[in-house]
């Protein structure tokens, strides 16, 4: 698996880090390695918080959720010439996307070769995560099953205000809307959806 280039030049870095992601990606799609290496540190700490809490202890065997944050981001950015985005926030979806199936990867592996530690493992509980702590841990599945079942656009507004927790304003950068208040909206809307999608229960996409 390749890893991400060496450091780029401080004027190099200094010229990427003032462009913003959207931009950052485009020029990342055109080979632009300095644009990919500023992408990659500038994208690890979402994911990392996306990633929170979602890997269960006795899943991770020989990987932590931290290695499958950066095994995540390196297969995406090995394929971001294929990706075209519309705005910043599809690339979070994306991203959000190819998490969950390789954290669903993982607990199926886990599943398969048996859980490989005792329950009164001396190692520390983890934190909840804002999102449980805003549905609460039972009620994970429901939403993780709903999120998916949404439209592209009403998920990204979705992660980005709920999970990430991104200002109003932040939201409507990443998702290029006119105005605050149309990105406002579009989450109120969004998160209407998915308390609709959430009163079904985790039964399959369709």
């Amino acid at each position: 698996m390749a890893e991400p280039s060496r450091p780029a030049s401080p004027a190099a870095a200094n010229r990427v880090e003032a462009e913003s992601s959207f931009a950052l990606l485009m020029r990342a799609r055109d080979g632009d390695s300095d644009a990919r290496d500023v992408l990659f540190t500038r994208y690890l700490p979402r994911l990392q918080r996306l990633a929170h809490g979602r890997l269960p202890p006795w899943a991770r065997g020989a990987v932590d959720t931290g290695d499958v944050v950066q095994d995540t981001l390196l297969q995406v950015f090995q394929k971001i010439g294929t990706f075209k985005p519309e705005h910043e926030g599809a690339f979070f979806g994306y991203l959000h996307q190819a998490l969950m199936n390789r954290i669903r990867d993982e607990i199926r592996k886990a599943q398969r070769r048996g859980v490989s530690e005792s329950l009164d493992s001396q190692k520390p509980d983890l934190e909840p995560s804002p999102l449980d702590l805003l549905i609460g841990q039972r009620a994970r599945e429901i939403y993780e099953a709903a999120l998916e079942r949404l439209k592209p656009t009403d998920r990204e507004a979705i992660i980005l205000r709920v999970e990430l927790g991104l200002s109003v304003q932040e939201v409507a950068q990443a998702l290029n809307k006119p105005s605050v208040s149309a990105a406002h909206m579009a989450i109120s809307r969004a998160l209407v959806r998915l308390t609709k999608e959430m009163s079904h229960g985790p039964r399959p996409r369709s």
